[in-house]
């Protein structure tokens, strides 16, 4: 069963500091650019502890991870960072216009920020839907490690068809907080200390399944750095800190939300013609070569919604784009890997039928990043293979949230990057320090 716990979140103190020059993206969105702006906000932006800038003279005394630990030090001591007065959940409302929609739609999607009790994914309580990367770990490890604290938000899925834990529990008066983000997101915030209201919101998540639907690099440090504290104390301490970690809960039937596709676009590949792939993927897709009705500018418009089990994509080289189809139980010999539920997913088929089998790019090469990278803009995947700088680009649409929690409760995960949750939860709102 899921335990779930109240706690005295450090929040910043909005007499101290302007929240909207504080706090950010989560660490792995923030590119170089949005670290350079974010340090100049602020000298007390969070980025300077969960990203912060590497120096000539860094060593094992002095690096990214001791400055962060100082500065964490310091603004607690300072009162930049506070606790709450007593142990609180906190209501998290984001308010968002979907990236590229049409008419303006404004979208709400709920959430509750608490404490849960970690467990390992063989308990079967929380599961995980996709895999994860060792050096992203590590590197999260070592801050962990440094500061004793969490500061981002592990975004976890739970099913409440009627949507019932937001209309009892969601509070019905102005919020403590509100913020909006470089992406014009309204991030407002509500801590709730009525011990009935969290005695409710413990019961209604003790018997749920939670599925992380983003921050599973963030989960599995914390695990890691739960079973280093274990096997320093020679023993199991259910209540310590370290067995616990903060998450966002999220109703995954919220009207809120929102999955975006994550495109492929590859690169490096030095004997690469279209009409070769095409040939070989044809033993798979049906394909249609769509060139002369594509628009780099709407570069979706041509990929069509489809049916369970049926999958498109389109693929754009320098000159030509071409739709692929497969249809409800396509065979492959590259699919026999994977379970039937795995098999008709687009961007299982993608990997393994086309990036696999045709292209011949290995899944160390793809969990490198050697020949592949990721993008949300279908645009600019377009724009970069239009212009020479790969060699095509795989857009796709993005998996239906039935097919993610049905794999991630049968165990199974997907290829990393295979869902985007949007928009992201800001990292700074409530942070959750283990001492």
């Amino acid at each position: 069963m899921a335990k779930i716990f109240p706690f005295r979140a450090l929040r910043y103190d909005p007499a101290r500091v302007s929240l909207s020059q504080v706090v950010t993206q989560p660490y792995d969105k923030i590119t170089p650019a949005m670290q350079a702006r974010y340090y100049d906000a602020s000298p007390y932006n969070l980025v300077r502890i969960i990203l912060g800038k590497r120096e000539s003279g860094d060593g094992q005394g002095n690096n990214v991870y001791t400055r962060a630990a100082g500065d964490f030090a310091e603004w607690r001591r300072q009162g930049i960072l506070r606790p709450e007065s007593q142990p609180s959940l906190y209501a998290y409302s984001q308010e968002f216009t979907a990236p590229g929609a049409s008419g303006g739609r404004r979208y709400e999607r709920r959430s509750f920020i608490a404490l849960a009790q970690m467990e390992d994914y063989s308990a079967g309580v929380v599961f995980r839907h996709e895999q994860t990367l060792s050096k992203p770990k590590a590197d999260r490890l070592d801050l962990l490690r440094a500061t004793g604290a969490h500061f981002g938000q592990i975004f976890v899925l739970y099913n409440d068809p009627g949507g019932q834990v937001e209309v009892t529990l969601f509070p019905q008066r102005d919020p403590e907080v509100c913020v909006n983000d470089e992406y014009g997101v309204a991030h407002k915030l509500w801590p709730i200390s009525d011990a009935q209201i969290i005695e409710q919101f413990r019961r209604n998540m003790a018997e749920q399944k939670l599925i992380i639907a983003d921050g599973h690099h963030r989960y599995e440090t914390a695990l890691n750095y739960r079973n280093e504290r274990r096997a320093a104390a020679g023993k199991q301490a259910p209540d310590a800190a370290y067995e616990r970690v903060m998450m966002t809960f999220v109703n995954a039937h919220s009207p809120g939300m929102l999955i975006l596709p994550t495109h492929r676009l590859v690169f490096g590949l030095s004997n690469f013609e279209p009409g070769p792939m095409v040939a070989a993927a044809r033993y798979f897709y049906g394909v249609r070569e769509v060139s002369r009705e594509f628009d780099p500018g709407n570069p979706l418009a041509l990929l069509p919604h489809t049916s369970p089990g049926e999958t498109a994509m389109l693929a754009v080289t320098e000159r030509q784009a071409f739709l692929f189809l497969a249809h409800p139980g396509a065979q492959h010999s590259a699919l026999e890997t994977v379970s039937p539920r795995q098999a008709e997913l687009d961007v299982v088929r993608l990997h393994k039928v086309v990036l696999g089998s045709v292209l011949n790019i290995s899944e160390e090469a793809i969990r490198e990043q050697r020949n592949l990278e990721y993008l949300r803009d279908a645009r600019e995947a377009v724009q970069r293979v239009r212009r020479g700088g790969a060699n095509v680009a795989f857009l796709l649409n993005p998996v239906p949230i039935e097919q993610m929690t049905a794999i991630a409760l049968a165990g199974e995960v997907m290829p990393q990057k295979s869902t985007d949750f949007y928009p992201k939860m800001l990292s700074g709102l409530a942070i959750y320090a283990l001492d």
